[in-house]
């Protein structure tokens, strides 16, 4: 399999350009510096990198891709930013968060603005056709509505314990596969591809972002700690109804008092989530999470049957290969 981190790496260098290229010209300075933070402190730059793999797994170029795979990442930072001054966290990508450091105000502006910037880089995209252009601005659009209702879904399960598998993959699809679903799509769009494969590889993002979701479950039990680079268990602490803890519910027998006690105690010990973690692992919910996982990186890997054999093909299927092998 190929190196992905590092081909990853390789298509991010233009994206980061033409992400800098675009905010340079925001004034005053403060806003400027805000904005262009989290693209400074690294990244995988998964995204927009799908975007331009994309374009070329269809036959297409990757500069056609360059401006609308960076208007996804701009619409990924946005949220991030968005996210942390919701939940109130303090570091980002292993750096204080933006609202830590230019406080609240400047946050919401400096997202909003990468929101607005988004857009406006498909508008001014002149390598591609309007028809082309319309057809990525709709789909980043859907993209970030889903994204608002997926956070709200998720807002929403605080302090419910009784949502369904079916809830929960909604809220993940929208949270966070449905724009990896449209980063694949713009670069199919962009690439010239038909409607039948456009439609294909907005399945595959879709798929990719679902198992990566749950990896991330996943990982928060099965990882340790320096790796993960934050306390093992720390969904069972929050309470949150992961789809490991969803299906544990369901599945622990005698077990699921216990477990549903712990996941309501908001002060619980680690002895107790070291309990709750031996209970979801009996019961299979661990391993359950594991295979959920693993059968839609092999279906997204089915979908791409229907490009053509090509390299950038099989860097999309290391790609979802890699969402799995990740550990952190």
């Amino acid at each position: 399999m190929s190196d992905v981190k590092e081909i990853l790496g390789n298509y991010s260098s233009g994206i980061i350009k033409t992400i800098e290229d675009e905010l340079n010209v925001i004034t005053p300075n403060n806003l400027q510096e805000a904005s262009i933070y989290l693209t400074k402190a690294g990244g995988k730059m998964l995204r927009p990198s799908l975007s331009l793999i994309t374009a070329e797994a269809v036959g297409g170029k990757k500069e056609d891709a360059l401006k609308a795979g960076s208007a996804i990442e701009l619409i990924h930072t946005f949220s991030l930013i968005h996210d942390d001054i919701m939940d109130d966290d303090d570091m980002r990508r292993g750096m204080p968060s933006v609202h830590k450091v230019w406080g609240d105000d400047v946050a919401i502006l400096a997202g909003d603005t990468l929101f607005s910037k988004s857009f406006e880089i498909i508008i001014n995209n002149e390598s591609t056709s309007h028809s082309q252009n319309n057809n990525a601005l709709a789909t980043v659009a859907d993209a970030c509505v889903k994204i608002c209702e997926g956070q709200a879904l998720d807002m929403g399960f605080e302090d419910r314990f009784d949502v369904s598998e079916e809830e929960y993959m909604e809220m993940i699809f929208k949270k966070t596969g449905a724009l990896i679903a449209a980063a694949t799509k713009v670069g199919a769009i962009m690439g010239g591809a038909s409607d039948e494969v456009i439609d294909a590889m907005y399945e595959y993002g879709r798929l990719i972002g679902l198992a990566f979701q749950i990896q991330d479950d996943y990982l928060d039990l099965a990882s340790d700690e320096e790796t993960l680079g934050k306390p093992i268990g720390s969904d069972i602490g929050k309470g949150k109804m992961t789809i490991i803890a969803i299906n544990g519910l369901s599945s622990a027998g005698d077990d699921k008092d216990k477990l549903l006690e712990i996941l309501k105690d908001e002060n619980n010990s680690q002895e107790d989530i070291d309990l709750a973690i031996e209970i979801l692992t009996k019961c299979g919910a661990i391993e359950y999470a594991r295979n959920l996982a693993l059968d839609s990186v092999n279906q997204a890997k089915e979908v791409l049957e229907i490009l053509p054999d090509s390299s950038s093909k099989q860097v999309l299927s290391d790609i979802a290969d890699f969402v799995l092998e990740r550990h952190s």
